[in-house]
């Protein structure tokens, strides 16, 4: 007799790991976003001297390959075809006295330019 049972896997984890930090600036940001963003989204667009940027803006409509990540505040997405530059990376809001913004820890990024405006994979 062969066994039927069904074997039960574990959600697939999120594509980016966000600090409360970073969940806590996506929710500041969908407070004063503009009426039609449903989302804020995060992408890799070519730029810069190493070839890929991080770029976070608000998101107006839902694209099908996009993942999509709830969090307290707001909705997160990760442009679909960003996924693969971004899997096991953190993204964290870092704040001091002379800047502040969203700091990438990427696992993927094999080197960056010396500004730090661009990473490479």
């Amino acid at each position: 007799m062969t066994d039927t049972a069904t074997s039960t896997r574990p959600a697939p984890k999120a594509a980016v790991n966000l600090t409360p930090r970073a969940e806590q600036r996506i929710a500041d940001l969908m407070a004063k976003a503009p009426a039609d963003a449903i989302g804020v989204k995060l992408s890799t667009p070519r730029r810069g001297c190493s070839g890929l940027a991080y770029s976070v803006d608000y998101v107006t409509e839902e694209v099908a390959f996009d993942e999509k990540i709830a969090t307290p505040g707001g909705t997160f997405y990760i442009d679909g075809a960003s996924v693969l530059y971004l899997i096991g990376s953190t993204m964290d809001w870092v704040e001091d006295d002379f800047s502040a913004g969203f700091v990438f820890e990427n696992p993927n990024a094999k080197g960056a330019c010396g500004c730090g405006e661009s990473f490479m994979v």
